[in-house]
């Protein structure tokens, strides 16, 4: 396997997390692209379940490895819960400090990605579908898409649903769940 840019900084990242014992998996463009079908990501998204009480140390922990991209990481990370990096060849990382319950379940159910003789944990293809509906972007649909095209009957389409119905709930979005079904629907005639 050809490693880019992003497939090196992605290593650097699983390396770091191991070696602090971290829980991670590989969310967004990378995830896409194997589950799905492939596209152009220019970036690496990692989900981390950095525990609360330990979130200030954690984010001084990550200052102190890689470069942030934003001016005050700390007071940034706090409030978005996402943390701008750049890995040490200069690709962008954003790390999702994951919030405990549905997150906890997304680790569990992580698979091991090969990229040369390393391995990376990457999110299912369920998780990765429920990250994309609550995003709704464009791309994102295309990404569910692409994820349904290639997996189809292996998807657990009621794990997906039951995800998605809570999160709609407690967002107030009905538009959640629909972006889903209407993409499932389009491709698979159950």
């Amino acid at each position: 396997m050809k490693m880019n840019s992003q497939y090196k900084a992605l290593i650097e990242m699983a390396q770091f997390f191991n070696r602090e014992k971290i829980q991670y998996v590989v969310i967004g463009g990378v995830a896409a692209q194997y589950w799905g079908e492939p596209r152009f990501t220019a970036d690496v998204d990692i989900a981390v379940s950095a525990g609360v009480d330990n979130l200030d140390k954690f984010i001084d922990k990550i200052s102190e490895i890689f470069k942030s991209r934003v001016e005050n990481i700390k007071e940034f990370g706090n409030k978005f819960r996402v943390l701008p990096v750049k890995a040490s060849n200069g690709c962008n990382v954003d790390i999702t400090l994951a919030i405990p319950g549905y997150e906890s379940r997304v680790m569990e159910r992580a698979v091991n990605f090969k990229i040369n003789d390393k391995k990376v944990r990457v999110c299912s293809a369920e998780d990765l579908i429920v990250h994309k509906a609550l995003a709704g972007r464009p791309v994102d649909r295309q990404d569910i898409e692409g994820i349904i095209l290639r997996q189809q009957d292996s998807l657990d389409k009621e794990y997906i649903i039951k995800w998605l119905n809570i999160f709609a709930d407690e967002l107030a979005d009905g538009e959640i769940l629909s972006r889903f079904k209407v993409l499932w629907g389009k491709y698979i005639k159950k």
